[in-house]
């Protein structure tokens, strides 16, 4: 077994861009796969916003933007069809820039639950961009969108913010 101390910096890169692709690749299976006990009327985590927030709480802004537009538009290829409906990628460079924004502030330590806060509210925020991208492309009516954008952001929240200490411990 190679002990992590006795590693140069350069293979220390190496071995975290390893991990980090890793995660990446188990976050798109997670997005994929409907394991029991993992969804609430129909709703399942959002795996790639849990990823965003835990990468994001302890990046600089720019690096997690870029994160944030790499997981969104994997995302919008693994769920979308063309005109399908509104981008990933916007709620999720929001949620990266944010969280980003909140780390640099100080405001918030790296436990547990402050990171199952900042989910559920990082949450609210995506949910909130994709509605305005429906209001705005006219999908649908106000009245739908927002009945909708209120039952899916809670449902949303309450899940993957109860699973955000699984992805995010490690």
């Amino acid at each position: 077994m190679i002990k992590l101390t006795k590693l140069s910096s350069q293979q220390r890169q190496i071995l975290n861009g390893l991990i980090t692709g890793a995660s990446v690749l188990l976050c798109c299976f997670l997005m994929l796969t409907r394991l029991p006990g993992m969804e609430l009327l129909g709703m399942a985590p959002n795996w790639f916003l849990i990823w965003i927030v835990a990468w994001s709480l302890k990046r600089k802004v720019f690096p997690s933007i870029l994160a944030g537009l790499t997981l969104g538009m994997i995302q919008d290829g693994m769920t979308s069809t063309p005109h399908s409906g509104p981008s990933h990628v916007i709620s999720l460079v929001l949620v990266a820039f944010v969280t980003a924004k909140l780390q640099k502030q100080r405001y918030i330590k790296e436990d547990f639950i402050s990171v199952a806060i900042i989910v559920f509210a990082m949450v609210i925020v995506a949910q909130t961009a994709i509605a305005v991208q429906h209001f705005i492309y006219q999908f649908r009516d106000y009245e739908n969108i927002f009945k909708d954008y209120q039952r899916i952001s809670l449902i949303s929240a309450i899940l993957t913010s109860l699973w955000a200490p699984v992805l995010y411990y490690p």
